[in-house]
């Protein structure tokens, strides 16, 4: 059965709504809407992808806390199938505490942010994700495992986030692999030099055949072949909160090459399943299934 992979340490988020301010120094301030959910990053996305009914495999660090357990519940719940490279006795999780106020927010994360992974995890990680129709790569210590799988016929889609010193000498290796790569603005304007998101992407068809740049909340550009192209956001969606939208994005863009649509088609999947998440506060809180998602780009393109 066709499946999509990645590795990627696991978020638990825990939201403090409605805050009315941070406190200060010995203050304790009380809320009346509080949340436990799983974080953004490439969890997330695998998430978004079981909720559209595709299997999914995720590689990742778990111990026997309360969250880890809490991680692993909402995984299989959503068809994700996790796969343990945690080996100590510690909490291996990034937690992060987020006081949301009314046009603000503040974080407080514990954990070290990514996976550094030895021999046997990257073996492990292999060996779950061998035979993946499509794998997701981000920066780290896997580029062994996805040159791999690369070369054995899996559909490679790189994403990530931010960085300072964001650089195509600095990541040429994961380029060299990666089929799609789906940078927001900010991310093309940095790598590349250029001014402006159009010229950016001509820039990347340099490097790949099929270029994607996500131009924040007015929507996303398309290179294939010879066309260009410009894919609006949907108008109906109203940011209530933008965590997790880039997650969500990739998460329908993915599910359009997953079942062999045109790369306009998987873009506009994907301003779907982003849209749809910004509507409510939270990386996973809102969602399209399936089914949902079909009507909406039936209608809405």
């Amino acid at each position: 059965m066709a499946f999509i992979a990645g590795a990627g340490a696991t978020n638990v988020d825990l939201l403090y709504e409605n805050m009315p301010k941070i406190p200060d120094v010995g203050e304790e301030v009380y809320t009346d809407r509080f949340s436990l959910q799983l974080g953004g990053g490439l969890p997330a996305t695998l998430i978004n992808l079981g909720r559209l009914g595709i299997d999914a495999k995720i590689a990742t660090e778990l111990g026997k806390d309360i969250f880890s357990e809490f991680a692993k519940t909402k995984f299989t719940e959503n068809r994700v199938q996790p796969i343990n490279l945690y080996k100590g006795s510690g909490i291996p999780l990034n937690i992060t505490s987020a006081i949301i106020l009314k046009e603000d927010r503040s974080f407080i994360t514990y954990g070290k942010g990514s996976i550094e992974p030895d021999d046997k995890a990257k073996e492990d990680f292999y060996n779950i994700s061998k035979g993946a129709k499509i794998c997701l790569m981000a920066p780290g210590g896997f580029l062994d495992v996805y040159k791999k799988l690369k070369s054995e016929g899996t559909i490679m889609v790189l994403d990530m986030g931010w960085d300072e010193e964001l650089t195509f000498e600095k990541y040429s290796e994961l380029f060299a692999v990666a089929d799609y790569y789906t940078p927001n603005q900010k991310e093309a304007l940095a790598i590349t030099g250029c001014s402006n998101a159009k010229d950016a992407a001509y820039e990347l068809k340099k490097y790949f055949d099929k270029v994607v740049v996500k131009v924040d909340k007015d929507g996303c550009i398309g290179i294939d072949g010879a066309d260009y192209f410009f894919c609006p956001s949907l108008k109906q969606y109203k940011n209530v909160d933008s965590t997790g939208a880039g997650d969500a994005f990739l998460a329908g863009f993915v599910y359009g090459l997953f079942y062999n649509y045109p790369l306009k088609d998987c873009i506009e999947f994907g301003n779907i399943t982003g849209g749809k998440a910004v509507t409510a506060v939270g990386a996973l809180s809102a969602y399209v299934n399936e089914k949902e998602l079909l009507e909406l780009k039936s209608k809405a393109f």
